[in-house]
């Protein structure tokens, strides 16, 4: 059967494991911890949880615990008994009994107050709920999914957040990369939310210029797909032409781009001939150690390396892996002009990993 994303767009490595994680974890009844920075899409992420279970026909019920105070959080979540407290005339069903066979999904469960946390401990060990006011309990089928962009771990440390809750929660941890770590799939989500937005406003639209593309694809995106989405709705409120140029962007995206140190190969031109135009990015550096003469299955076919290798360029292992990394590095910022996203998803690694390797070697 086909896997319902929930309307996620992207194709990124990073994704993909995403989505290969949630192919097995959907179909079960295992409580799942989402996490993830904010803006993300933690939700989407749950809703296609949800879809993508056999609770799918039942009730989905969401519940943002930062939204709501404390006092009535509970109500919300276990409903309450006529004359609880003030203003309860009537008895009212919670969220666990409004789900009941289906999914209740607690958002920033991190922060959630401590005193709840022990009753929601025994929605997942017991599988019942009292209601505020109330001298009974409940018996609810329900599957928790909870999320959080905060780290529980280091919550639970600092007594902000129950131990037995965490681990309890975190049967199946689902982790959704931020939108830096997914290289092309700026420009996929992009399209998408440009495609949209001048649809809704019954306009032409709206391409993307390569250079806009390099330099969305460098920025960091602190706020994730959110930033984006709300970036790509006033640029097709306030861009003048059909193609988005430089000059239409933020100029915070301008700024902290070029920052990031993500376009040193692609600086503007200041000239009133090449103004909004990119410098070609550098050559690809010189090998750093000689070919080895052409061996016959070199070609049509992977090669692995042997002993003879280590002979022929005088290397140790040690030196000899760390200039394959390098060279591998090097192609790959070459082939993504230099965009250090770009290059990490070519190569299958985090953008912070690859800086990391760069700052190592001493390569800007």
């Amino acid at each position: 059967m086909e896997l319902n994303t929930s309307g996620i767009i992207g194709q990124s490595t990073s994704l993909a494991s995403v989505f290969k994680m949630l192919g097995k974890v959907a179909p079960t009844d295992s409580t799942v911890l989402v996490t993830g920075e904010s803006g993300t899409g933690k939700e989407l992420l749950v809703r296609a949880l949800h879809a993508n279970s056999g609770r799918a026909a039942k009730p989905f019920i969401p519940i943002n615990c930062g939204a709501i105070p404390r006092e009535l959080l509970e109500s919300e979540l276990f409903g309450h008994e006529k004359g609880a407290f003030t203003h309860a005339i009537r008895s009212r069903p919670g969220r666990f009994e409004v789900a009941d066979g289906g999914t209740v999904f607690l958002d920033e469960i991190g922060e959630m107050d401590v005193s709840l946390q022990v009753k929601i401990l025994r929605v997942l060990q017991e599988k019942e709920i009292e209601r505020v006011g109330g001298n009974g309990v409940k018996k609810v089928d329900v599957r928790i999914i909870a999320a959080t962009n905060r780290d529980l771990e280091n919550e639970v440390a600092s007594g902000r957040f129950r131990e037995d809750l965490f681990y309890r929660l975190n049967v199946i941890p689902l982790h959704l990369p931020p939108l830096r770590e997914r290289g092309e799939d700026v420009l996929l989500l992009a399209g998408n939310f440009l495609e949209r937005f001048c649809k809704k406003k019954s306009r032409a639209l709206l391409k993307l210029s390569h250079s806009a593309e390099k330099i969305l694809t460098a920025y960091d995106w602190p706020g994730n797909v959110r930033e984006l989405e709300n970036v790509m709705e006033r640029l097709s409120i306030l861009t003048d032409g059909n193609v988005v140029q430089p000059a239409d962007l933020p100029q915070k995206i301008l700024s902290r781009a070029g920052d990031a140190g993500d376009l040193s190969d692609a600086e503007m031109v200041e000239t009133p001939e090449t103004q909004g135009k990119y410098l070609s990015p550098p050559a690809a550096p010189e090998t750093p150690y000689p070919r080895k003469t052409p061996q016959p299955g070199d070609f049509g076919e992977f090669s692995w390396p042997v002993l003879a290798d280590l002979k022929l360029t005088g290397m140790d292992l040690k030196t000899f892996l760390e200039t394959a990394e390098s060279r591998l590095m090097s192609e790959a910022l070459a082939e993504a002009d230099n965009v250090k996203n770009l290059a990490a998803e070519l190569l299958g690694i985090k953008r912070t990993t690859l800086i990391e390797k760069l700052r190592k070697r001493n390569t800007p």
